[in-house]
């Protein structure tokens, strides 16, 4: 595989995905890219990235939006090619990160450095985590998962030819509700040790 390592986390919401991505980051002593991605890219167009974040991984809205010869003129198709571009310029000059989401399993499929990794978890597992980040009923837990992976799949899809979450389009995907986290993290951490190896 070489020096370079890129690992991709796509997640279920209240999977813990995101967790696992920052503890993989740590322990390899890479940088985690995520919606912080969007301050990059702002610092260096000289513009406001919070008025970019609000665009971030979301499906364009087809009444306010059109393409003519293959340009569109939605800001939320705009956000999410300067990220795809920002990736593959950072694959493509060899550097090593962890990213979250941004459909980067797909984008950056042909570097030979890519560990992509999906994480799933069983459904009660989820809706517990999500209760006790963000402090909610159960119901209103379950509603914030489903909209939340309903947004994922929708914004993965239209800029995608693989469907999100679909086990072929990663090279691991793991249950995080079997080990739990930690234990999760120590398994995918020898796992791509091993494939540093290769």
């Amino acid at each position: 595989m070489g020096e370079q390592l890129i690992i991709s986390v796509g997640r279920e919401f209240g999977s813990g995905g995101h967790v696992i991505a920052e503890a993989l980051a740590e322990r390899f002593g890479l940088p985690l890219y995520d919606h912080n991605l969007l301050d990059e890219i702002a610092e260096g167009k000289n513009v406001d990235g919070e008025s970019l974040k609000k665009y971030d991984e979301k499906h364009k809205k087809k009444l306010f939006s059109r393409t003519v010869r293959g340009h569109s003129n939605s800001m939320e198709d705009h956000v999410a090619n300067m990220q795809f571009e920002f990736l593959q310029n950072m694959a493509e000059e060899g550097k090593s990160f962890v990213v979250v989401g941004r459909c980067a399993e797909t984008k950056l499929r042909k570097y030979p450095a890519l560990v992509s990794i999906f994480v799933l978890g069983d459904e009660q597992c989820k809706v517990q985590r999500v209760m006790e980040r963000y402090h909610l009923s159960e119901d209103a837990a379950r509603q914030k998962m489903k909209k939340s992976d309903w947004y994922r799949k929708r914004y993965h899809n239209y800029h995608c030819e693989g469907k999100w979450g679909d086990s072929r389009n990663y090279d691991f995907s793991i249950n995080s509700s079997r080990l739990g986290l930690e234990k999760t993290v120590d398994f995918l951490e020898d796992y791509i040790k091993e494939r540093q190896k290769a």
